[in-house]
């Protein structure tokens, strides 16, 4: 699809604004950076969707998604799940209590550090993690069918390559 082909979204009706008041300006970075902040926010929202038919917050599943791709057994300390999720050990806390209460995972004493614990996937956690990521799965690749194979690649691509310079 070519320029000209594209239907205009709510950023060039921005672009266009600002170029009217102040032509003067560059907005190239607006141009990309609007759309992807939008575009992270209506995909937030469709993943929201997705697994609260599973009983979850986007926040819950990203602990039990860590939890699960840490292989068998399914079982980090708090202090590396707050970490990895970079949350603080109190944000981390509010969403252990409530998975544990679920019964998606346990606590229990770290056998290698008598102060410490270790968070584990129940059995029910990890059937139900599986079909959570799957429903997240499947929204993406929904929202991705709009780009043939070669252009979500590219697209990809892109990104990866402007996220690494941007965390420089």
């Amino acid at each position: 699809m070519t320029a000209e082909q594209r239907p205009e979204d709510p950023v060039d009706a921005i672009i266009e604004q600002w170029a009217r008041v102040r032509p003067d300006l560059d907005t190239a970075g607006m141009e990309v950076f609007g759309r992807v902040f939008r575009l992270a926010r209506a995909m937030g929202d469709r993943m929201e969707k997705a697994y609260a038919a599973y009983g979850i917050s986007r926040g819950e599943f990203d602990v039990l998604a860590t939890l699960r791709r840490s292989g068998e057994p399914y079982t980090l300390s708090p202090r590396r799940l707050s970490a990895t999720l970079m949350l603080t050990t109190g944000g981390m806390t509010g969403r252990l209590d409530k998975l544990e209460r679920a019964g998606l995972l346990r606590r229990s004493p770290d056998p290698h550090d008598r102060r410490g614990l270790q968070v584990t996937l129940t059995e029910e956690g990890l059937r139900l993690i599986d079909r959570a990521v799957g429903a997240g799965l499947a929204a993406q690749s929904e929202a991705l069918s709009a780009l043939d194979g070669e252009r979500a690649a590219q697209l990809a691509g892109l990104l990866r390559d402007l996220l690494s310079a941007t965390e420089r």
